[in-house]
């Protein structure tokens, strides 16, 4: 029997054995036939139990489907594990892909106003200006 590991367990166990308890006291106020049939019924759900953990079959490498034959053993197998892993490898490729190209749009789009600060004659009081870098961004949009 499994020892509790914290308050909840125990708490749980306590109320189970209360529970129990109960219904045994119960048991000897009912007819032998009653008694006979939940003792039948529950011998009867103890043999269900035992054919369905009985029925599991260990899980193969190679399980034979038909006339092919197919890798891992259905669910719970290392074939079905690593085609489960496929879409998040995919996932992960495709978020570096998209991260890979905003950084270099973000590089391409300074180069550009870099490019136009250092060719354009300009007067030094405008590289000061908080809008001269809006204004090169879209004489460049223009430009295109």
């Amino acid at each position: 029997m499994k020892t509790p590991s914290n308050s909840v367990d125990l708490a749980l166990e306590r109320y189970a054995h209360r529970i129990t308890a109960r219904l045994d006291e119960g048991l000897a106020e009912l007819p032998y036939q009653v008694t006979e049939q939940l003792r039948a019924g529950r011998m009867q759900a103890l043999a269900q139990r035992k054919k369905t953990v009985a029925v599991r079959k260990p899980v193969s490498v190679l399980t034979r489907l038909g006339h092919s034959l197919a890798l891992g053993g259905g669910p719970g197998g290392w074939g079905y594990a690593l085609m489960s892993a496929i879409p998040v490898l995919a996932l992960v490729a495709g978020v570096m892909v998209v991260g890979a190209q905003q950084d270099e749009t973000g590089v391409i789009e300074i180069a550009e106003v870099d490019a136009a600060l250092l060719t354009d004659d300009l007067p030094p009081a405008a590289y000061a200006d908080p809008g001269f870098v809006q204004f090169l961004k879209t004489r460049a949009a223009e430009s295109r």
